[in-house]
């Protein structure tokens, strides 16, 4: 089973219809039991970061991710989703993030040349730093992904998968072991972002 965590944050929905896309069934849950059960657990998220990251906590969710990311099942994180694996933001603050990613989330616009503006909104170019992955098995160079965002990840080492170019290099994917994260949306990116997804299944 597939589960997309519920936490009151994220494109719930769409992104369950773009697992429907490509014939395969995605609960929508907030629910630790069900969770714990599936093969699969998809973290969405829009927002602030330090929001997303308290509601996690309220339900008691990110132990259960943890919990999940210790039993060796894979675990995908989209937009905000994905940045709260990481350790910490500078969002509105310093807030703490799961730290299953090494890095951290730092506000774009300090390093942006002249002209460009957050947030990144649009399609942009994947480059892929190890095209061997296998959550980018069905990925080619150049592919075109929908981005929504002004805070991005930094500092990720060995884990860094993928980038965009927005004037600077953009982290665009993560991962390590069984936990991965695309700062794109892949229920927004048409054929490139249904290939993610189907990748992600067969891990």
């Amino acid at each position: 089973m597939i589960a997309i965590v519920d936490y009151g944050v994220g494109n719930l929905f769409s992104l369950a219809s773009s697992f429907a896309a490509i014939g395969a069934e995605a609960t929508v849950t907030g629910d630790a039991g069900i969770l714990r059960t599936a093969s699969h657990v998809v973290l969405p998220g829009v927002g602030a970061f330090g929001d997303a990251r308290k509601k996690l906590s309220l339900r008691g969710l990110d132990a259960v991710l943890c919990r999940i990311v210790e039993e060796g099942k894979p675990l995908l994180g989209i937009c905000l989703g994905m940045q709260l694996l990481f350790a910490r933001s500078s969002e509105f603050g310093t807030h703490e993030g799961l730290g299953l990613l090494p890095g951290e989330i730092t506000d774009m616009a300090p390093r942006l040349p002249g002209g460009l503006k957050t947030p990144q909104i649009g399609w942009n170019a994947l480059h892929l730093v190890r095209p061997e992955h296998p959550l980018l098995k069905y990925t080619k160079e150049g592919d075109f992904v929908y981005f929504v965002h002004s805070y991005s990840a930094v500092g990720c080492g060995d884990a860094l998968l993928a980038e965009t170019e927005y004037g600077i290099p953009v982290t665009a994917a993560a991962g390590r072991a069984n936990v991965m994260g695309c700062q794109f949306h892949p229920e927004k990116s048409g054929d490139a972002g249904l290939s993610i997804l189907r990748a992600f299944l067969e891990l």
